[in-house]
């Protein structure tokens, strides 16, 4: 079987994960599921926090991609313009997909959308003075929750964490590109 030590000693602390290795480790026992212990728990920990940020941004009346719009502005600093086709590539989404997030948001007030005046071709996209509030606080209220998630580590183990996941993101990030 396999069964890791760490499982034995605390049968309180299995997951959803551990009954997929313990049914790998029964008809493959050969296989290796390190891997899928790490990414398993990844894909679900991404897949509760997006729910719970998705309805901790839904209180402000817009969704987790609509914050993404609205906190790239936020973060590029006074003025809080960027162009559509730079909001596209840090977001990395399509102009299609980014232009119906923009109208959405232009829609409730919390951007606008104006000429270029550097380049008569193009827009800016800026946060109104409405979408700077509701941005600021939406900000504090996502990384509330994310800080009470944390609370079952103390300081140096979510530094840790930190650190790990830079490294596994850096490398799968870097193995993509071969």
């Amino acid at each position: 079987m396999n069964e890791r030590p760490e499982q034995r000693k605390d049968p309180q602390r299995r997951d959803p994960v551990d009954a997929i290795i313990d049914q790998w480790g029964t008809v493959r026992p050969e296989l290796d599921t390190r891997a899928m212990e790490v990414f398993g728990r990844v894909s679900r920990l991404a897949r509760a926090m997006g729910d719970r940020l998705e309805h901790t941004y839904g209180r402000f009346g817009i969704s987790r991609g609509e914050f993404d719009v609205l906190a790239t502005l936020r973060r590029s600093g006074e003025p809080y313009t960027l162009s559509p086709r730079r909001l596209s590539e840090t977001l990395m989404l399509t102009t299609g997909g980014m232009t119906g997030r923009l109208d959405k948001l232009e829609r409730a007030g919390l951007l606008r959308r104006s000429p270029d005046p550097h380049d008569r071709r193009g827009l800016q996209v800026t946060l109104t003075e409405e979408g700077l509030r509701l941005i600021d606080e939406a900000a504090v209220a996502g990384l509330t929750v994310q800080t009470e998630a944390l609370s079952g580590l103390d300081e140096k183990q979510a530094g840790q964490l930190a650190g790990l996941l830079r490294e596994l993101l850096a490398g799968t990030e870097g193995a993509a590109g071969r």
